[in-house]
């Protein structure tokens, strides 16, 4: 028997393109408050490198957004879902080798929640440093992203309703502001010619290394691949149309009031705000606020799915995950939302500005990008069965390009992109040691064959004389075969005090590449005593197997599969009986000989473990319900070797 969902396909309208307009251009759509001023710096303004400067916006706006992530990552969906590990998932069985770049990605991904919220929110702000003066900018930001933090627990249904206006407004505004200043200068659309690109960067004295500060208008559009399933293709893609529109007016809008400077020094001027009339500025602090917060919060929630899907691969301790509506993608990590919090008070307290936060922010995203392009490389390869010339030419192209990012991007290593380097080292180390110690751990579970033990609990079932246990005794096995089960389960029923149940359930959970695939199936090994059933749940499915389970039951009930009535029923019962689920705890043995590298990931697991949540609460189940025991795990035992000697004399 069978239960299936799947994820319908989002419909082309235009309710879904605001949407797609609310939700996933809050990052790249506020980077027109910082590019320029970071790109200029404390350089006089000169024709050559604002022209220059603006090719290079344009270019890879073009290239990397529009052609990498539009045209062709959008393509990669799985079952509708997009993203990272949504990526892995879909290639992870074909090709071993993409373990590491699915890591490195999706830590990179949650250093960019770390640094996206203070940059942003801190880039709006500071448009009134030039009104009022020893504003209490670090102040006003910590009080605006906490509270956005502490609204993350009662959902953002309500707040998310505002994304999609306040999102069209903001591009709006940044569209009009940008074509009143292209209006004094049309010339300055010759930027789009790649030469000037070319010039800048070969001829302008430290020009290549101006690429670090240009990457920052590309920033955010990993958000339009993670966003796929929440917004749809054709939306995203004609969104993209209008958003990009905007953005490039901006720019150019800011190219035409430089040039018009040129000469000068920028000082503390933010050329985002200098764009706006003199009576418009209060408005327009306000309005780029509310979309630093629209962008933070797309972050925030993007890390929020992250972790949910890192957990069903294996990449993160369990954790608990609350769904604060009926809709899969709306989700909230109470320990997560805590971290993220310290996270972005130490960016903010530590840079204090957001110029200061520009180095750690490109480098962040900058490491992302080229794990998904090795990801959908492969994808290309393992899926699509791309001729090997194509996903050459893709690598060459875009590994180029992103390098390039890269080694302009390492300049600014000791001015702060060391922060992110030391927060995605950290993600990593916390994301291999879990996967690797939990595949030390399975190489050391013993599995017995399941066909000799089977009499004795058919015996022990109907041996009146010992206590009952359970009704309905519930044990999680990792086996997939249904013929073989853990040793610990067998030790665990007849050892000591045996556990007399009149139904015996097996149930094993197999995590599937696709995100919302719900499905079971039953053998009756014997029919009403031993009854094993495999859920193939999608890595986005919740795993409530106390839910899942009674679901089958009563599927086993009305097709007459399961007699509960000659089982346990009376008129007092409830159907189906009670649940004792038996949770063994696999622990390490003193009399283990590891490598000593073994040794430091299985320590690392044991430490990390207690961060997370325990195993019967990942699984939700009632404490009430569960019986936690523990089992030792024996890896590569040894007898010693001593200088013992039997003594032959009589006594």
């Amino acid at each position: 028997m069978k239960q299936t969902s799947g994820l319908h396909s989002i419909p082309f309208n235009v309710a879904g393109v605001l949407i797609a307009i609310g939700i996933i251009y809050g990052d790249i759509g506020t980077s027109p408050l910082y590019v320029f001023n970071a790109i200029v710096g404390d350089k006089v303004i000169s024709e050559g490198l604002i022209l220059g400067a603006l090719s290079c916006v344009f270019w890879t706006l073009t290239l990397q957004t529009t052609f990498k992530y539009v045209l062709l990552t959008l393509t990669a969906d799985n079952n509708g879902e997009g993203g990272m590990f949504s990526l892995y998932a879909l290639i992870k069985r074909r090709t071993k080798y993409m373990l590491i770049p699915a890591i490195v990605g999706g830590a990179a991904l949650l250093a960019e929640g770390i640094i996206t919220p203070p940059i942003s929110v801190s880039s709006a702000v500071e448009g009134l440093e030039s009104r009022i003066p020893n504003m209490p900018t670090v102040t006003v930001v910590v009080i605006i992203l906490s509270l956005l933090f502490i609204i993350q627990q009662f959902g953002t249904r309500t707040v998310g309703k505002w994304f999609a206006p306040v999102m069209v407004i903001w591009f709006s505004m940044i569209a009009i502001l940008g074509a009143g200043e292209i209006l004094h200068n049309l010339s300055i659309f010759k930027a789009i010619h790649p030469a000037y690109a070319l010039n800048l960067l070969t001829n302008y004295p430290k020009g290549f290394y101006l690429l670090g500060a240009v990457f920052l208008c590309t920033t955010g559009a990993e958000a339009l691949y993670s966003d796929l399933g929440h917004c749809g293709r054709k939306n995203i893609r004609i969104s993209w149309i209008f958003v990009k529109t905007c953005l490039i007016l901006n720019y150019f809008g800011q190219g035409a009031w430089l040039i018009a400077h040129k000469g000068e020094m920028l000082g503390d001027k933010r050329v985002f705000f200098e764009l706006m009339p003199p009576g418009f500025l209060y408005i327009g602090v306000a309005i780029a606020t509310m979309a630093a917060i629209v962008a933070s919060q797309a972050m925030i929630t993007g890390s929020f799915t992250l972790i949910s899907e890192a957990i069903r691969l294996g990449f993160w301790p369990k954790m608990r995950v609350v769904y604060t509506t009926e809709k899969k993608g709306h989700i909230f990590v109470p320990a997560i939302n805590f971290l993220l919090w310290m996270g972005c008070m130490f960016i903010v307290y530590y840079f204090r500005e957001s110029a200061n936060m520009e180095a750690a922010y490109g480098l962040a995203i900058n490491t992302a990008m080229p794990m998904t392009t090795l990801l959908f490389a492969a994808y290309l390869r393992t899926r699509l069965k791309q001729k090997p010339i194509w996903v050459i030419l893709y690598l060459s192209i875009f590994l180029t390009l992103e390098g390039a990012f890269y080694v302009a991007n390492l300049e600014k290593f000791s001015q702060g992109g060391y922060i992110t380097v030391l927060i995605t080292l950290c993600i990593i180390a916390i994301m291999f040691i879990w996967y690797r110690a939990r595949q030390i751990r399975n190489q050391m579970v013993e599995f017995v064959e399941l066909e000799p033990f089977v009499p004795m609990l058919e015996d022990l079932s109907k041996d009146l004389s010992i206590p009952k246990y359970a009704t309905n005794l519930v044990f999680l096995t990792s086996s997939e075969s249904p013929n073989r089960i853990e040793k610990k389960i067998i030790y665990s029923i007849f050892e000591n005090n045996p556990k007399r149940a009149d139904i015996y359930w097996m149930v094993h959970i197999n995590v599937h590449d696709d995100p919302y695939t719900c499905e079971y199936s039953v053998n009756q090994i014997i029919p009403n005593d031993i009854i094993r059933v495999d859920f193939k749940l999608g890595f986005r499915v919740d795993q409530k197997i106390n839910i899942l389970l009674r679901k089958v039951i009563e599927d086993l009930i009305e097709s007459k599969e399961l007699e509960v009535e000659n089982k346990y029923a009376t008129k007092y019962s409830f159907m189906g009986g009670d649940f004792r689920y038996v949770m063994i705890k696999k622990e390490f043995s003193y009399e283990n000989e590891m490598e000593f590298f073994d040794k430091l990931l299985v320590f690392g697991h044991s430490v990390i473990k207690r961060v997370g949540i325990s195993e019967e609460k990942s699984f939700g189940l009632d404490s009430a319900l569960v019986k936690t025991e523990s089992y030792p795990l024996l890896f590569n035992r040894k007898l010693k070797e001593f200088p013992l000697k039997r003594n032959q004399k009589k006594h």
